[in-house]
């Protein structure tokens, strides 16, 4: 089969596309014939090498954690699918025309959403939703702040919080101000603007997906006994205050999936697509997504 193989640490251009082994699936896992892949950040970060202490690879290697497409085998033990099922997956070595992965990281694409649209979802959509459930953990009624709202995670988070009965603050750039408002959140202040900063008001959580000066900022803005659920890790100045922390890292969730999944084919959560690149076009698709934007990018093969 083809995939887009990373060769070696560093720029773009060290993903190439090659003939690889086609994979078969073991007793619990579900072999899918790829309609698409998407592209995360983590992605591009892993390819820089900036990740290499924290998720050490054997390369060359095949990227990618988001697929959507049909199943074409499954393993003894599979009970989850059968052959022909539309799935989207949180998987492994995702950039290529087949994946094999535990029946656990994959779910059912629901009527009425396309197979390609649905392979921007799996990571966002659960890491946003695990980030408030699971680490954030507003109580009904609390005021919480997410970071990047505008992005998938952001806006999975946003989508969650609400879902909690939490009120809800977009963070996002002042350029992006008027297209947060689609969020539904209660407000929307920009986060590189040292006046809307200043005039939030106490917060009972912050949702962080960027880290950085802006987590800083926002820490005198939670009130002591508040908490912050991160996504890139415990922020530094943190430590001290009187203050929940929770980083966290996302995992498999069949069911929870499914359920996003149906949230966007009903229209109750959006994540964007800014473009496609065919799979021998990944190193482009990467140097394309890295220039930042508000929708996902996918590679098709």
């Amino acid at each position: 089969m083809k995939a887009a193989v990373l060769t070696a640490y560093g720029e773009a251009d060290k993903l190439v596309l090659r003939d690889v082994p086609e994979p078969g699936p073991g007793p619990s896992e579900v072999k899918v014939k790829v309609a698409a892949a998407s592209i995360n950040p983590v992605d591009w970060k892993i390819r820089s090498g900036a990740m290499q202490k924290f998720m050490p690879m054997q390369l060359p290697a095949i990227l990618g954690r988001d697929v959507s497409g049909t199943v074409v085998e499954v393993g003894s033990a599979v009970t989850a699918f059968k052959i022909g099922d539309r799935v989207l997956g949180f998987v492994h070595h995702g950039y290529a025309e087949y994946v094999v992965d535990a029946q656990e990281g994959f779910a059912r694409v629901p009527d009425g959403l396309e197979l390609q649209q649905a392979a921007a979802l799996p990571l966002v959509v659960l890491t946003g939703t695990q980030l408030m459930e699971e680490a954030t953990k507003p109580r009904k009624g609390e005021l919480v702040l997410v970071t990047g709202a505008l992005g998938g995670v952001g806006r999975s988070a946003v989508y969650a919080a609400r879902k909690l009965g939490a009120r809800v603050i977009a963070g996002v750039r002042a350029k992006q101000k008027a297209e947060a408002q689609k969020l539904g959140a209660e407000q929307v202040v920009a986060l590189d603007d040292e006046r809307e900063i200043s005039g939030l008001p106490d917060l009972d959580a912050v949702a962080d997906t960027v880290g950085g000066e802006t987590i800083a900022k926002l820490l005198p803005k939670i009130r002591k006994g508040g908490s912050i659920g991160s996504v890139v890790g415990e922020p530094p100045g943190a430590k001290g205050r009187d203050l929940r922390v929770k980083a966290m890292f996302t995992h498999p969730d069949s069911k929870r999936l499914r359920e996003l999944a149906e949230a966007v084919a009903r229209g109750e959560l959006d994540i964007p697509i800014e473009k496609t690149f065919p799979l021998a076009q990944a190193g482009e698709a990467h140097r394309f997504a890295e220039k930042g934007g508000v929708g996902k990018v996918l590679l098709v093969p």
